[in-house]
């Protein structure tokens, strides 16, 4: 007992001497301390405001029916976008809260009809517009209310439930999906639309249902591609860098030292000579394989990029809410995009709206409604993708006319100027 109550004594005294020194102390030790914090909570802040104080549009895209092009033709509009971008200074970012513009590209199935959106600022309105009547004349662009107010903002609820993830690749951005020119048959040299199985499938859900499928997108620095791309060619060509462990490097050199010490004793010291090793040309040491792999990626990393926030979510009434079709039908439908050799979307496992083992109840309704709340947002939180403005035009663009889902909305009438001998009072 005595042992134990010196030990407590000794405690206290040190506490005691510690508060002391910092009561002197508090104004040089705390500041660092607290810096990073504060700094989390002041951009938190004022980005929220400064998010909050943005003027926004939703705008439904109105395939035409006969439109027959590939999805290239919406590159345009990302190469547009991109353009519009703006570096801000640390006095803007730190004290007005500014951000990149960003862009939501957005696939809605409303109990099987299937709407295509672009969220985007009132200012880039024009832009949007522009770009998309340049490469599709007859299509229609229209003003639209926030569907994602259809549903209460709370959910789950006595009424409706929720499944939602977010999604990622499977390797590194580097790697691209299967895009849009792997879609082409090699017989008949026709373009099969990648959208062709996902909005058949979005299609499907019946009444109550809901699918929503966004990527919110802004553009990345065209460093990008130099720094983060070049580490993945390199260690593909056989070029990587590999740097050495301090510890073990300072073990080895020990090791060299001693191990040499009596022979250096007994004669003098003759240095080896590093031999070469004769490197084979690059088309030699790939297999074929690899050396389309290295293409796909060189090609890739040479377009423009974006950093994408991919989301899904599918909600409905209880009553008719089924996961395996809403679910397992969706993902089934977005894994035509992806390319074992390559790149592919897969959900992510930290957003998964699933939980298990202690507070299963709890922590599920937590994650279904933090997903919701995000998507409403179209917030950019959480892990982000890098994806070209060639991946973008392939889970997003227009339908061909081979998509024949009667669940897509379709103009009906052709969009045309007014005769130009027209008479004027």
């Amino acid at each position: 007992m005595e042992i134990i109550s010196s030990a407590f004594i000794q405690i206290g005294n040190s506490l005691a001497l510690s508060g002391q020194v910092l009561e002197h102390t508090w104004f040089i030790a705390l500041p660092p301390i607290f810096y990073l914090f504060f700094k989390i909570l002041w951009l938190y802040h004022i980005q929220d405001k400064y998010f909050s104080s943005l003027t926004w549009t939703l705008l439904e895209i109105i395939p035409p029916k006969n439109i027959e092009k590939s999805p290239k033709p919406m590159e345009a509009l990302f190469a547009g976008f991109a353009g519009v971008e703006k570096t801000f200074n640390q006095l803007e970012i730190n004290l007005d809260g500014a951000f990149t513009d960003i862009m939501s590209l957005e696939l809605v199935s409303d109990e099987g009809n299937v709407h295509f959106y672009i969220r985007t600022l009132k200012k880039h309105r024009s832009l949007v517009e522009s770009h998309i009547y340049a490469q599709y004349p007859d299509v229609g662009i229209v003003e639209v209310p926030d569907y994602v107010d259809d549903i209460p903002r709370i959910v789950p609820n006595s009424q409706w439930d929720l499944w939602g993830a977010d999604l990622e690749f499977t390797k590194h951005d580097a790697y691209p999906i299967r895009t849009y020119p792997k879609f082409e048959e090699s017989v008949t040299g026709k373009m099969i639309d990648p959208l062709a199985g996902l909005v058949e499938t979005m299609g499907k859900i019946g009444p109550g249902q809901k699918m929503w499928l966004q990527w919110v997108i802004y553009p990345a620095k065209p460093s990008w591609g130099v720094t983060e791309g070049k580490k993945i060619l390199d260690k593909l060509k056989g070029r990587e860098e590999k740097k050495e462990e301090i510890l073990k490097r300072l073990w080895k050199d020990i090791m060299d030292v001693f191990s040499n010490l009596i022979i250096a004793l007994t004669k003098p010291v003759e240095f080896k000579e590093e031999s070469k090793k004769e490197e084979q040309p690059l088309e030699f040491r790939l297999s074929p394989g690899e050396r389309e792999v290295l293409k796909a990626i060189e090609d890739n990393l040479g377009k423009l990029q974006f950093f994408t926030k991919g989301r899904f979510i599918y909600v409905g009434r209880r009553e008719n809410f089924d996961r395996s079709l809403g679910v397992t039908s969706f993902f089934g439908g977005i894994k035509q995009f992806n390319d074992e050799n390559l790149n592919g979307f897969k959900p992510g496992s930290d957003t998964k709206t699933v939980s298990a083992y202690f507070f299963k109840e709890s922590r599920l309704r937590y994650r279904q409604r933090k997903i919701l709340r995000r998507y409403r947002s179209r917030s950019m939180d959480g892990f982000k993708m890098t994806l070209s403005s060639e991946e973008l035009a392939t889970v997003f663009h227009l339908p061909d006319m081979s998509v024949v889902a009667p669940s897509i909305t379709r103009v009906e009438a052709k969009r045309g100027g007014a005769p130009a001998n027209l008479p004027v009072e």
